[in-house]
């Protein structure tokens, strides 16, 4: 089979790395791509908005599967635009993507079906807004409806930190037509998971899981960025934590996708917070996260075109994923400056092939014949495999510390256990003043 994988991202590198591993697959396309997926892949300079363009080249080429993993596409109708074309593409359509593309429709989806999530309220008006500001507890989280590149969730602390948030999305509009209505929630206590699940549009299946670190610098400080570096399994997730969330969250979404006419296919992100009371949902993505992605494709061991294709021909129901005994640590080598303005060209020395327990997956990477240089804010992932998390954590550092780029910078405790609860902490300290008044969080 020829595939297209839409995206230029280190999830982008390893789906097309997993989809190299299968006999079905002829030639890979990824459209832009980035250095290190030309090693597998024919990258082709189409920007992943561009719907037209992209069919063309299906069409041209005899693409048989198309994947989005990204946001926006999905939310924009990336996939209704393939399929009225008569394409075959793995992801949720634009009716399926709101999801994500909204989340006070997420919030009221959760709401009516009974899943556990933080409580909140919806608003359009400033005042209004400010009015439940005021009789409300801190910390409070609000959040952007819409997709805002990942700077749309802020945690406030108090009731000045709130009217500040408040008065730059719905008054001055920072985040355009996504900040025309917020959402407010409490704050929820605990450990945040990562759970990506295949669904078909009547069956969802869940894979392995995960955690994610999204604060720039060691234990969680720093502002947030779209993610510094997962481990996969999450410890905190247990038998006795998955089959609660099985039960309480994964199939009331799938039953409340069926009774709302919501055909979801593709990658469900469910992200978790495992409270004292249990499970809950922060939100949902219309996509696989990154660079969870990265981290849990290293210890599948299903192929991962039979994934997608069952979930494409509605055939999840006694599909059996296969994991290796495992685990695996990424660690994301980010470049100055991110995850503001980051300061790119430099080239990159000591990357190689460190063997089958590691792999290298680029996000924003650009080649000059066998030269690579920095093209993005988060630049390469260190994916490292072993026997446990300790063996995977010190098998990633030992390969990280080998490469090396002008102003390279990455966390040193990613994986770290001692670590796992110290952002609740952080907010603790923020209520008392220690820090500043709000942090911003990639949703």
């Amino acid at each position: 089979m020829k595939i297209l994988v839409v995206g230029g991202g280190g999830r982008e590198h390893a789906i097309c790395w997993a989809l190299s591993k299968s006999n079905n697959v002829s030639r890979i396309y990824a459209a832009p791509g980035n250095g290190g997926i030309e090693d597998i892949a024919q990258c082709v300079p189409i920007n992943p908005m561009n719907f037209e363009e992209l069919i063309a080249f299906a069409k041209n080429v005899g693409v048989d599967l198309t994947i989005c993993p990204m946001d926006a596409p999905l939310v924009a109708g990336i996939v209704d635009a393939f399929q009225g074309e008569g394409l075959t593409i793995f992801g949720p359509n634009k009716h399926a993507a709101q999801i994500e593309g909204s989340k006070s429709f997420a919030k009221d989806f959760m709401k009516k079906y009974s899943i556990p999530t933080a409580s909140y309220e919806v608003f359009e008006d400033y005042e209004a807004a400010m009015l439940h500001v005021v009789n409300s507890e801190f910390p409070l989280v609000i959040k952007a409806d819409g997709l805002a590149a990942g700077k749309g969730v802020l945690i406030c602390a108090n009731i000045e930190s709130a009217e500040r948030a408040l008065d730059s999305i719905l008054n001055k509009r920072i985040f355009g037509a996504s900040g025309k209505t917020v959402v407010i929630e409490e704050f929820l206590h605990g450990v945040e998971c990562s759970m990506l699940c295949f669904c078909d549009g009547e069956n969802i299946l869940p894979m392995t899981s995960a955690k994610d670190h999204k604060a720039a610098f060691d234990r969680d400080y720093g502002p947030n960025t779209g993610g510094m570096g997962v481990i996969s399994p999450n410890p905190h997730y247990t038998r006795a934590v998955s089959l609660r969330a099985t039960e309480e969250i994964f199939k009331p979404t799938m039953e409340g996708f069926k009774q709302e006419g919501i055909d979801f296919v593709g990658v469900l992100f469910v992200g978790l917070m495992l409270t004292e009371d249990g499970p809950k949902v922060i939100e949902y993505n219309c996509r696989p996260g990154d660079p969870e992605t990265q981290a849990v494709l290293m210890r599948l061991d299903t192929d991962f075109l039979d994934c997608m294709l069952a979930c494409v021909h509605k055939k999840l129901d006694n599909f059996k994923l296969r994991w290796k005994n495992s685990a695996t640590c990424c660690v994301v080598a980010a470049s100055k400056g991110y995850p503001g303005e980051p300061k790119t060209g430099f080239e990159i020395y000591g990357l190689r092939d460190f063997g089958k327990d590691v792999k290298i997956f680029h996000a924003g990477t650009k080649k000059d014949k066998d030269t690579f240089f920095t093209n993005g804010g988060r630049v390469f992932n260190v994916v490292a495999s072993g026997k446990d998390l300790e063996e995977a954590r010190e098998t990633a550092y030992k390969t990280m510390n080998s490469i090396d780029f002008l102003g390279m910078h990455y966390r040193k405790d990613i994986g770290d256990l001692t670590d796992m609860d110290t952002f609740a902490q952080n907010i603790l300290a923020i209520i008392n003043k220690k820090r500043g008044d709000n942090i911003v969080v990639d949703m």
